[in-house]
């Protein structure tokens, strides 16, 4: 009987991390895009390797003014290029047509949007230097997920992921 609950429990977590799979492999391929100015800094970890650290004008934007923070989304309006502005926190007012929802989190008492990090190969600091903009894709609930990092000409930097 023992068994047949592990092996119940077992398929039972193997399916919800497949579906997690699902939902963010979707979200990669039919997520709008949506580019968030960074104010990057670039540290290197001995247990990690190399990354960059992010931080968010548009977190600045939001937060700035030292609001009460918790978890929540933000509207987000994009400008003829895809670059994401902060317009409000959300409330019941409808999206407009270069509107999107972005999710953030709360975490140490800052205001975390998709991630903190991003991972490169090492030896690849170089090319991620000139970053200047995360390129991500939103879904309509406001779950975003980094798919590039591009320069300041918008132009994308390093490997294309498929």
């Amino acid at each position: 009987m023992r068994e047949r609950i592990a092996l119940v429990a077992g398929l039972l977590v193997l399916a919800a991390i497949d579906y997690v799979i699902v939902q963010r492999e979707s979200l990669v391929a039919n997520g709008k895009v949506v580019l968030l100015e960074l104010a990057p800094v670039d540290p290197r970890s001995l247990m990690q390797g190399d990354y960059m650290a992010l931080r968010f004008q548009l977190a600045r934007q939001a937060f700035g003014s030292g609001k009460d923070m918790k978890d929540g989304r933000i509207v987000v309006a994009l400008d003829e290029r895809g670059v994401g502005r902060f317009t409000r926190f959300e409330d019941a007012t409808p999206l407009g047509p270069n509107e999107v929802l972005v999710r953030y989190r709360v975490r140490n008492g800052e205001p975390k949007l998709a991630t903190n990090a991003f991972f490169f190969q090492e030896g690849q600091g170089g090319i991620y230097q000139a970053a200047r903009y995360g390129e991500f894709r939103a879904s309509p609930d406001g779950e975003v997920i980094l798919t590039a990092m591009r320069g300041a000409n918008l132009e994308v930097l390093g490997p294309r992921q498929p």
